[in-house]
């Protein structure tokens, strides 16, 4: 049993890039789902597809590289904790790598990048972070 979803989605994801795996398959769930959705759309990851083995919902995510094999995502880092949440504020919206990467909180509108909370003038609890 896995008691930290997004970090075991992470770790699996970096470990399958520094493999140079084309593909990695995770556990399904709709935070999941929304966490992959941001990170294609900031360009991390090609897609992902739901899949069903053996009765159960999989996600399986294409990787993406530069080149032949440099990996998109150089690293990764589960801010808020089960045992140790971590909330902002507007104001105190991290930054990852001076805007290389990109952190994904969740808001009372959903989950967003640090630049769309920015935006949006909305804080919330900081997920993680990508670059």
């Amino acid at each position: 049993m896995v008691t930290d979803p997004i970090a075991d989605l992470l770790v699996r994801i970096q470990n399958a890039a520094r493999r140079r795996h084309e593909t990695v398959s995770v556990p399904a769930s709709r935070l999941k789902r929304e966490i992959l959705k941001i990170l294609q759309a900031e360009g991390f990851i090609h897609g992902f597809e739901e899949e069903t083995v053996d009765g159960h919902r999989s996600l399986r995510v294409q990787l993406r590289y530069i080149g032949e094999d440099q990996p998109m995502i150089t690293g990764t880092k589960r801010i808020s904790k089960p045992g140790r949440r971590v909330y902002v504020g507007k104001q105190g919206i991290p930054k990852v790598r001076n805007g290389i990467g990109v952190s994904i909180l969740s808001t009372s509108k959903g989950l967003m990048t640090d630049q769309q909370s920015r935006r949006a003038g909305l804080g919330g609890e900081v997920l993680c972070s990508v670059w």
